[in-house]
């Protein structure tokens, strides 16, 4: 049997539940520099050799090809070969944070579910899942409001290139009970079941996750994509590439392409302002992909980044430690990333779904109750270790000077999602189905602008 609540319902019982097991203590190193070992220090000099050797045969490389060498390489790529999160790691994210973060997605990822008009089938996906810190957080709320669900079945889909993640993934999710595929060319290169019975497999592509009623998760996805970098000259766009340093062979450099290039003669929009350009092409043929399924199968697709709608310019950087750390010194030792340009996505996903954002995560995390569920947590909380944990989380999230304004949520919906209910013609009083409920906030936004 399942229950008709609505969203507000949804989220006044979700809020009003006490916590559910130990809570995660908040990282406080965010942005502070952690030790590091001397390997640690050392630069990639295997990456920067197989660097150095690849632009002598070919000439200079594009920036997109440099990041998709150094970060997923598999042989000694950033993310093959690393566990690069956490306080002893290169950077920390929202779920790592507070637990508060992926339980109100969670809660999100329910109402859209309900909104669709509660299908049979529910795929969770998630790209690039990180620890799988943030899908735990999403089934532990589907554990708590099980009810809701009847007789659906629920699956989770996690697309992951690196193996050392996948390792954390299974271990968060399955209690390390997960299987490795006999063969490589498998699409699901592991699977494995949540304590709850529910199945959980790994992918390394999107292309290779059934078709079917999807959510799809990107939290901290897209910045990590390689980018292409673009310059106005007086001769018209030119791209940035990589290239060995004549005065320092063991040191790379940018350098500007002489002519235009095939990537700056399509990827430019012909009506750019900007001086300068960074244009993720990976990024958009994924968002094309997921407005595809969209159309065609029902669900959502919720994206959560650094970026901005279409503003700003140079953001490539790298992290290592916490700290800034230089993009083209010790490849391989650091994260790369750029933020995201919504503007891109919003274009590349075409009419075929509705685009809704972004919003910052201030605003997202507070339209979905982030207060009132702080305040239920703190009443029902005598630890002063526990209180302090609590706040400071809440704090680092929706802090406008810490992560409350540098992410965004940017959605893909459904078409039907947005539709209006009719009005009944005339005075004709008539017992009528209801509609879909609006998406839950920030999504009640079209109506309520909240945009």
């Amino acid at each position: 049997m399942r229950f008709s609540f609505n969203t507000q319902q949804l989220c006044r019982v979700f809020i009003s539940l006490p916590a559910a097991g130990r809570w995660r203590a908040a990282q406080s190193r965010l942005f502070c520099s952690s030790p590091s070992s001397s390997d640690q220090e050392k630069p990639r000099a295997s990456m920067l050799r197989h660097l150095t050797s690849k632009i002598k045969a070919t000439g200079p490389v594009t920036v997109a090809e440099y990041m998709r060498e150094v970060l997923t390489n598999p042989v000694t790529g950033y993310y093959v070969k690393n566990d690069m999160l956490g306080p002893d790691g290169d950077f920390i994210t929202s779920p790592e944070i507070s637990q508060i973060f992926g339980e109100l997605i969670g809660v999100w990822i329910i109402s859209e579910w309900m909104g669709a008009g509660q299908p049979k089938q529910l795929q969770l996906v998630e790209l690039g899942p990180g620890r799988g810190s943030l899908c735990s957080d999403v089934l532990r709320v589907f554990s708590q409001l099980r009810s809701v669900f009847g007789g659906a079945t629920v699956s989770v889909h996690l697309v992951e290139v690196s193996p050392v993640l996948s390792r954390l993934q299974s271990q968060s999710l399955t209690g390390n009970s997960s299987q490795e595929a006999d063969s490589e060319d498998e699409p699901v290169y592991r699977h494995g079941e949540t304590a709850a019975g529910l199945p959980v497999s790994w992918y390394r592509r999107l292309d290779d996750v059934p078709a079917g009623f999807s959510i799809f998760l990107a939290h901290e996805f897209f910045d990590a994509l390689p980018i292409h970098k673009f310059q106005r000259t007086v001769k018209g766009w030119r791209e940035v590439m990589v290239d060995i340093d004549p005065e320092k062979p063991d040191r790379l450099r940018f350098v500007m392409a002489p002519s235009p290039t095939p990537a700056s003669s399509t990827l430019v929009q012909a009506d750019e302002r900007r001086g300068h350009v960074e244009v993720c092409a990976e990024g958009g043929v994924i968002v094309q992909q997921l407005a595809r399924r969209i159309a065609a199968d029902g669900g959502a697709a919720l994206i959560a980044d650094y970026g901005h709608d279409g503003t700003k310019t140079d953001t490539f950087r790298g992290f290592k430690g916490h700290q800034l750390h230089d993009v083209l010194s010790s490849p391989g030792s650091a994260d790369l990333t750029a933020d995201v340009d919504f503007s891109y996505l919003r274009r590349m996903a075409g009419g075929g779904v509705a685009c809704l954002g972004p919003v910052t995560q201030r605003t997202f995390l507070k339209n979905m109750g982030i207060d009132s569920r702080l305040q239920v947590l703190l009443r029902n909380c005598s630890d002063p270790t526990t209180r302090k944990q609590l706040t400071g989380s809440y704090d680092m999230l929706t802090n406008p000077a810490k992560m409350g304004e540098r992410f965004h949520f940017f959605s893909l919906l459904h078409h039907s999602r947005l539709a209006k209910p009719k009005k009944p013609d005339g005075l004709k009083l008539e017992k009528k189905k209801s509609p879909a409920p609006l998406p839950a906030a920030p999504y009640w936004p079209l109506s309520f602008l909240v945009f």
